[in-house]
């Protein structure tokens, strides 16, 4: 199964985009979740329309499907200026920025999904775009080239990253404004999709709401997928109204178990206890058993395994605990004094040849 199409992957979809899109709020007041980073924005957003400038550079960070992209949208329409969508991988060259910022307004957003992953050449001629709402651009080559300086309008960027620690700290420094995005409880979730429901006119029971919103594995987008498949469900196979039966029913055949877990959550989780008695273990060593490339267990599976406490990074490799044992109704065997440390990059290597 293609990871990206997971019920439970904070990954869009293929034609998510516009459904998503209808559903997504367009004010702050709108916004659920993550008080942190809006209460602080409407402080920075009402100051600068007072002044009549852009708002100062902005980076959103934290685990996918949390809402960045949505909150930027947000900050575009509460600014009342428009906003320019791109993504790191797709601006290829600084003529490709170059191209963007030349056509922006004044005071309107840029905002750079996945902004960790901009070429060096495109990221150096973005520092003088957001210091100096300037670009240098070289005409020509070898002895003839020439440096020109080109003013843009004032705008104001925003990044959204899931790894702040991949950018390069020239970078990291230019923006005024971090906002780190976290886990939703179980109640905010609950909020959204009772939200969703109604946008979508679905009925739906509160026993259900609760339900759906602690598998949702702390995400807006997961939440709302499964909403929608258990409409599905529930105009199929019920009377188009949810309730608990057919939700639980739709999570089952789903492969979703009450704490968001599915088939392949489960079978890492089997595989370290069963084939490395419980750790600790080298992820190439778990990628390799299992048959799924490194990167896809770090990135996609292992964060939540790892927030809600099923499995441990310690010095020497991974190690599941107790409460996954019990999740998985096994006799539980191993250390509670085992440490949690992160694991260090070289020992890990180490470990797994």
């Amino acid at each position: 199964m293609d990871y990206e199409e997971r019920i439970t992957s904070a990954q869009l979809g293929q034609g998510e985009e516009r459904s998503e899109f209808s559903i997504r709020p367009k004010t702050l007041s709108e916004y659920i979740g993550q008080s942190a980073a809006t209460d602080n924005l409407k402080v920075f957003i009402e100051a600068a329309k007072m002044r009549g400038e852009p708002l100062d550079h902005v980076l959103f960070y934290g685990p996918p499907g949390l809402g960045k992209t949505t909150l930027a949208g947000i900050v575009a329409n509460e600014m009342g200026v428009d906003i320019r969508i791109t993504s790191g991988p797709a601006i290829e060259r600084a003529g490709d920025l170059a191209a963007i910022l030349t056509n922006l307004n004044e005071n309107d957003v840029l905002f750079i999904d996945e902004i960790h992953r901009l070429n060096r050449s495109v990221e150096e001629v973005l520092y003088s775009a957001m210091e100096d709402y300037a670009l240098d651009i070289i005409i020509g080559k070898g002895p003839s080239a020439r440096s020109i300086r080109l003013d843009i309008a004032r705008f104001t960027l925003i990044g959204a990253t899931t790894r702040a620690g991949s950018l390069s700290a020239p970078l990291r420094d230019r923006f005024g404004v971090s906002c780190k995005f976290e886990l939703y409880t179980p109640e905010e979730l609950a909020d959204i999709i009772r939200r969703t429901a109604g946008l979508l006119d679905v009925s739906v029971d509160e026993q259900s709401v609760y339900e759906m919103a602690r598998r949702s594995r702390g995400t807006p987008r997961v939440a709302n997928r499964i909403l929608k498949r258990v409409r599905d469900f529930s105009q199929v196979k019920g009377t188009g109204s949810i309730d608990i039966d057919i939700t639980r029913s739709a999570l089952e055949a789903l492969g979703v178990d009450y704490m968001g877990l599915e088939n392949l959550d489960r079978e890492i989780l089997r595989n370290i206890i069963e084939r490395f008695d419980g750790g600790p273990v080298g992820i190439d060593t778990i990628a390799a058993s299992i048959g799924e490339e490194r990167v896809t267990i770090e990135d996609v599976y292992e964060p939540y395994l790892i927030q809600i406490g099923f499995l441990n990074r310690t010095k020497k490799g991974r190690v599941v605990s107790r409460a996954a044992y019990n999740h998985l109704g096994l006799d539980y065997a191993g250390d509670d004094s085992a440490g949690t440390d992160e694991t260090d990059d070289d020992m890990q290597m180490s470990l797994d040849v």
